[in-house]
């Protein structure tokens, strides 16, 4: 299936393949574990299995999750999706905590290889950045936002 879920996460867009997306959903119980990245905030289950909860943001960065209070925001919006490369056996689930899930997008990014710079990508939304982690950019909106589309066997390989 072609297109992308677009979501945000600390305000910034990204879109997720539609078909590697198996859930939206809400998370309300967090298991902590031990981690080795900042950016996982543990475990929670989800279709009947405990699956790593990571933010999204923060994990693309490479920086630590925010502080989240669970006082204040008890319930977590999560997506659900498989990471890795499909044929080499590698296929996990992970569930990244975004603010929101915005809309399904049926149309095809343009592809950009990985580490190439993409216009416009760049910090505040000027000039051009690397992407790492995308496997394309699509324009959303009016004011022609560039959204990066998110490679996830390569965000497979990091976890």
């Amino acid at each position: 299936m072609k297109g992308y879920l677009l979501v945000r996460s600390e305000g910034k867009p990204y879109g997720l393949p539609v078909a590697r997306v198996l859930e939206v959903g809400d998370a309300t119980e967090i298991l902590p574990v031990p981690r080795k990245h900042g950016a996982v905030r543990g475990l929670t289950p989800l279709r009947g299995r405990l699956v790593p909860l990571v933010h999204l943001a923060s994990f693309l960065s490479g920086a630590d999750a925010p502080p989240f209070l669970a006082e204040q925001h008890p319930v977590r919006t999560v997506v659900l999706v498989e990471l890795g490369a499909k044929g080499r056996g590698k296929m996990k689930q992970i569930a990244f905590e975004v603010d929101d899930a915005d809309a399904v997008v049926r149309e095809e990014p343009l592809p950009v290889q990985r580490g190439q710079a993409a216009p416009g990508a760049g910090a505040a939304g000027g000039g051009s950045a690397a992407l790492p982690w995308a496997s394309g950019v699509a324009e959303q909106g009016e004011g022609g936002e560039l959204v990066p589309i998110l490679d996830l066997d390569a965000l497979g390989d990091r976890i």
